[in-house]
């Protein structure tokens, strides 16, 4: 079968190969690749800055935001039957089966040896088929089929506003005001999970007023914000208590702004991955002290397991219902699997750029 290879740490080395068609157990499932997303992890593993190809080969099949078909299953595998529509999850386990490991919560793993479909020593879903055993996916209802493989980016922001709940458990916390920082897949998901939440939802990004993104936030009934016209250390003015944060866009700045303007019990939660060595003064004793008074909360979130998924597709039925087509308008572009070189190219107005596998 044809997949993309790419030899991790070399800029650039994405190709098409030919490789065998996996060969599935009794406990194991057939899947065929209908479509994959690309973030910026893949576009990192793209100029070799990123990416462990699995033990005993030199290349690895990239892709881990997926949907396919099931196309075959085995003799034991109960609740999966052909022609389903599935997403599998990314993580699996780690070699020491750490306790978090062994609890279904890999997202959570404690060694940090796991392995990650497409990303870390095993490979992804930019092929014509995998294989996979149940536990790992998820159903997609076939009136999701066109933006299923949204549920990946969505199964991150359902982890951290899920968590979020669970850590406000701590007293009685009902949040009115929310600031989604970023306006990416991540960004945007995030921004409709709160506003089915019926949570009073801002959003800021660097973005227009009259841009795409911004059409997106306003369509599902949150507020859109210019961040170059109205700076984040501003915006208590404007919003006042701000209950809950959400960053979504990777810059280590926007970090520690979101820091200053939290709302007293509120929590700021961490999603973008940052890179370089960027280094800031930070008015450290005002800062530690807003925290401390205000009973404030900073954590970061990274990756899902399948509870996250689940809870994902339910919220795609309640984006569809409220908002019918407002999932697809995040799809900006799609190329053809021959064309794949052409994914990784940031053209104007891309939100979430996906590959047509198959059919």
């Amino acid at each position: 079968m044809k997949a993309i290879g790419v030899i991790p740490g070399k800029k650039e080395s994405a190709r098409i190969v030919d490789v065998d068609k996996p060969e599935m157990s009794s406990s194991e499932v057939l899947v065929r690749v209908l479509r994959v997303g690309i973030c910026g992890t893949d576009h990192e593993i793209d100029q070799g800055l990123y990416g462990e190809a699995p033990e005993g080969e030199d290349f690895l099949i990239p892709g881990h935001e997926s949907l396919g078909i099931v196309e075959e299953i085995g003799r034991d595998v109960k609740g999966f039957e052909k022609g389903d529509l599935v997403v599998s999850t990314v993580r699996r386990p780690c070699s020491e089966n750490c306790l978090n490991c062994r609890s279904g919560e890999n997202d959570m793993c404690l060694t940090g040896n796991f392995r990650e479909r497409g990303i870390k020593s095993l490979h992804g879903f930019m092929a014509e088929y995998y294989k996979e055993i149940p536990e790992y996916l998820v159903k997609i209802p076939e009136e999701l089929s066109d933006v299923g493989v949204l549920l990946e980016p969505l199964s991150i922001v359902e982890k951290a506003i899920m968590q979020t709940f669970k850590i406000q458990e701590r007293m009685k916390w009902k949040p009115k005001t929310a600031l989604v920082l970023g306006a990416g897949p991540i960004g945007l998901l995030a921004t409709f999970v709160l506003r089915d939440m019926g949570i009073n939802t801002y959003t800021l990004a660097l973005d227009p007023i009259d841009s795409q993104k911004a059409k997106l936030v306003t369509e599902s009934g949150a507020s859109y914000i210019d961040a170059t016209k109205e700076p984040i250390p501003g915006l208590v003015e404007k919003l006042g208590n701000i209950d809950f944060i959400l960053e979504a866009t990777g810059s280590s700045t926007v970090s520690f702004q979101a820091m200053g303007i939290l709302g007293i019990n509120g929590v700021l939660a961490l999603t973008g991955i940052t890179g370089g060595d960027k280094k800031l003064e930070v008015d450290a004793d005002h800062l530690s002290l807003s925290l401390v008074l205000g009973n404030k909360l900073i954590f970061g979130s990274v990756n899902a397991n399948i509870t996250y998924f689940r809870k994902g597709v339910k919220h795609m039925q309640n984006f569809e219902a409220k908002w019918p087509g407002l999932l697809s308008k995040l799809i900006s572009r799609k190329v053809a699997f021959e064309d794949f070189k052409e994914a990784p190219l940031r053209k104007k107005g891309d939100i979430k750029v996906i590959i047509e596998i198959g059919k």
